[in-house]
């Protein structure tokens, strides 16, 4: 068991002196802040752009309903005709040319917006929505509908959801939790795995084991590497979480400072807007971010924490003392490729099954997914959001022990005969082979 210490003691520190720990370290808080903000940044800084389009409206309302338009568009009425407005196009002054046909109501195929180069999105969708809502004005006052009328008729509904008990729930907050829980594993799984087998490969090239294995035993060494490792994603994690609302914090302030709460929350729900029926709407209202900020106490996070810390750890284990097997089994990194397809496959194929099952939690594919020790790790934790019973908790969890323990003791078989094997091209059948020698 001292020997088992003393080789984690080496793995974490030597690992966490390198400058490649400390850079990610620093730089991954900064990309995830920036990634948090970028919608308010975006938001921010897209409102220094100014677009000023010439309209050559043979249907003059059409330009009625254009000129409120917003301090980033400026639309001026020009009279000449569509091939005189192109020879005086000046690329330095205006955007863009937006021509109406008089029969723009039956053609609205014939509105074209001419630019010197390819049209930007965010004024393609302002005249859009402009030019829909003038049309359809125009359509319901040829049928006799007045519009304040329709207006009236429209109700949006947003949804309270809760359980029996009573606690006020949040479907999209409980959705988001439960999906970034099973992407960090995934994503810690296959990095922190990935380190594992690229040192065993290392210290075998270098001969360096030949050293190590004489004063302890190949079980003693894997075990070392591989906890060694989860020590240092665990280490890295915390710092992450701890910079990054640090860094997030410290931003949102002096953001906050420059633009409302209204506007912050206006640039964060534009990001998810999508299409519907052929109309920009949005996933998420300001009425929508409200319930999710009010109702942050429906999410029993001390079980999540803890939930995702173990299945972090079993998933990390099982999969690592995989990875380090097929470390020893070759002589370099090209000859894993063989090898790594067969283990990576369920943890792949775990991450596509959550986006499936984030929609139905209770499904027969879910539980059984979350139980399997090969796919529990992500599926788990994307189903706990949304409530698990804790019977089916329990069972995952200690299928998990067992898958670990077990994928440990064949990885021990191959890595004890492996680490010390040089110069020889390594098959399915010769690691069979190794299961069964005697020690």
């Amino acid at each position: 068991m001292n020997k088992i210490l003393l080789i984690i003691q080496r793995e974490y520190i030597t690992r966490v002196r390198k400058k490649s720990f400390i850079v990610m370290t620093i730089v991954g808080p900064l990309l995830m802040a920036l990634l948090m903000l970028a919608p308010v940044l975006i938001h921010k800084f897209s409102k220094d752009n100014h677009y000023k389009i010439k309209v050559i409206d043979e249907a003059p309302k059409v330009f009625t309903t254009l000129m409120p338009g917003s301090e980033q568009f400026q639309f001026v009425n020009d009279t000449i005709s569509l091939s005189e407005a192109k020879k005086a196009f000046d690329p330095e002054k205006d955007y863009g040319i937006l021509y109406v046909p008089a029969d723009y109501i039956k053609n609205a195929g014939g509105i074209v917006l001419i630019t010197e180069k390819q049209a930007n999105v965010e004024v393609k969708s302002y005249i859009e929505d402009a030019l829909q809502k003038q049309i359809e004005n125009e359509k319901l006052k040829s049928k006799g509908i007045d519009q304040s009328t329709l207006e009236s008729i429209k109700t949006s509904i947003n949804l309270k959801t809760q359980t029996i008990g009573g606690q006020k729930s949040n479907t999209e907050l409980t959705t988001a939790v439960g999906f970034i829980g099973g992407i960090l594993i995934y994503m810690f799984i296959f990095l922190y795995g990935a380190q594992v087998m690229r040192g065993v490969i290392e210290e075998k090239t270098n001969r360096i084991v030949e050293v190590i294995i004489s004063s302890v035993k190949p079980f003693e060494l894997m075990m070392g590497k591989i906890i060694g490792v989860a020590l240092v994603g665990l280490t890295q994690f915390l710092l992450w979480i701890v910079l990054t609302m640090t860094i997030s914090t410290g931003v949102s302030a002096v953001f906050a400072n420059k633009m409302s709460g209204a506007e912050i929350v206006k640039a964060q729900t534009t990001a998810t807007s999508v299409s519907i029926d052929g109309q920009s709407q949005e996933k998420l209202s300001k009425d929508d971010m409200m319930s999710i900020f009010e109702n942050m106490d429906s999410i029993n996070f001390p079980l999540i924490v803890g939930c995702f810390i173990f299945y972090f750890l079993g998933g990390y284990l099982l999969y690592s003392a995989l990875f380090a097997a097929i470390g020893a089994a070759v002589d370099n990194e090209t000859e894993t490729q063989q090898f790594m397809l067969p283990v990576t496959i369920p943890l792949i194929f775990s991450f596509v099954v959550a986006q499936s099952i984030i929609t139905n939690p209770d499904s027969q594919m879910g539980f059984w997914f979350s139980i399997i020790p090969l796919t529990s790790p992500v599926v788990m934790m994307v189903r706990i959001a949304f409530g698990v019973p804790t019977w089916e908790i329990a069972l995952s969890m200690s299928l998990l022990v067992v898958g670990f323990i077990f994928t440990t003791w064949i990885a021990a078989k191959i890595y004890r005969t492996g680490i010390l094997l040089y110069g020889k091209k390594v098959t399915y059948k010769e690691l069979s082979k190794w299961l069964f020698y005697k020690s």
